[in-house]
């Protein structure tokens, strides 16, 4: 496994290696000792897919409060998506700043999203499946959301020239200057 740091140091993509012949290829998705090994210390307790079937589809930006924070692994398992990491940290050099990294199942690349970190993805396909891993169960009490088009956040989704398809709470997230839970 390959780890690559993204313009914001805590977000990292990560390639596995594949190993191929004849048959098709085999690859580790996820090592716990090789994460170890570079100072990550995560331990995932559920397992996420979801299945959007338009291109253009955008889930998030996405985060959950304390006690339920969440460190996501995030990759594809079939299409592409444009997959986007916000820090939320108002004590953070980088606060409001993002990170983008385009993820597809070809690749198979993936990237973590780190605790204090809002998360969210456009797909690039059709029937574009995502899959994901996470160190907190899900809580509907502490999850919240940052508007996809926050004009401070200014994340480039690609969007061929037209809206994005969003679910009704995704479209009436607040602006990250109107959200009281962030992180300290």
């Amino acid at each position: 496994m390959k780890l690559i740091p993204t313009r914001l140091a805590d977000v990292i993509e990560i390639q596995p290696v594949r190993h191929g012949d004849d048959r098709g290829w085999f690859s580790e998705l996820y090592r716990r000792d090789v994460l170890e090994a570079a100072g990550l210390d995560i331990d995932f307790v559920q397992d996420n897919e979801s299945f959007s079937a338009t291109p253009g589809t955008l889930r998030g930006i996405h985060y959950q409060l304390d006690p339920f924070v969440q460190v996501k692994l995030v990759r594809v398992i079939r299409g592409s998506i444009v997959d986007v990491a916000v820090d939320l940290r108002r004590s953070s050099p980088t606060f409001g700043e993002h990170a983008m990294v385009t993820l597809t199942a070809e690749a198979g690349n993936q990237v973590l999203v780190p605790a204090g970190f809002g998360h969210g993805f456009c797909t690039l396909e059709p029937n574009t499946q995502v899959g994901y891993k996470v160190t907190a169960q899900y809580s509907p009490e502490s999850e919240r959301s940052v508007r996809w088009d926050d004009p401070t956040i200014a994340v480039p989704w690609a969007l061929d020239g037209e809206g994005p398809t969003l679910s009704d709470r995704d479209a009436a997230a607040p602006l990250l200057a109107d959200q009281p839970d962030l992180f300290d």
